[in-house]
């Protein structure tokens, strides 16, 4: 009789030694959010979300920014006539708020002068950012890092 409670408590013991294992493993690795600055942005994004939603199959923006001169271009298809991709360039500033954080601001190099926004950066991964207009908080557009922009 006592083998086998022996028995039982070695089995409970392996059981629990199991389980807990097994929850460990599920544990997502926590978030690490970087700094904004021209470093951590620079490269390709692309647009997933405006305002909480997808945008609409076969529309896209895609973003290419550059670090050493602070210019990015953009290729979008949103205002463009057909699946024509519209070509706009221009220069980026990033300024540090003490209460909201990193603000995004650029203008264009054609004649249309500064972004309409000022967009407040927030979690910033090595994979997606989000852009909150400063002057519109219901304004949201959330990035993804891409390999390479498919069009141009």
């Amino acid at each position: 009789m006592n083998r086998i409670k022996r028995l039982m408590a070695a089995l409970a013991a392996c059981v629990f030694v199991a389980v807990s294992c097994d929850v460990n493993d599920q544990t997502q690795p926590e978030e690490i959010y970087l700094d904004v600055n021209a470093n951590n942005i620079s490269g390709q994004w692309e647009l997933v979300e405006w305002n909480g939603t997808s945008l609409t199959s076969g529309t896209y923006v895609y973003l290419d920014i550059v670090r050493n001169d602070r210019t990015y271009t953009m290729y979008q298809n949103i205002d463009s006539f057909g699946n024509v991709p519209h070509k706009v360039t221009g220069s980026y500033f990033i300024e540090t708020d003490p209460e909201l954080g990193a603000i995004i601001r650029g203008n264009y190099d054609h004649d249309s002068g500064d972004w309409a926004h000022r967009y407040i950066v927030k979690d910033l991964t090595s994979d997606s950012m989000t852009w909150v207009a400063k002057d519109d908080p219901e304004f949201i557009q959330k990035f993804v890092r891409v390999e390479s922009v498919p069009v141009e």
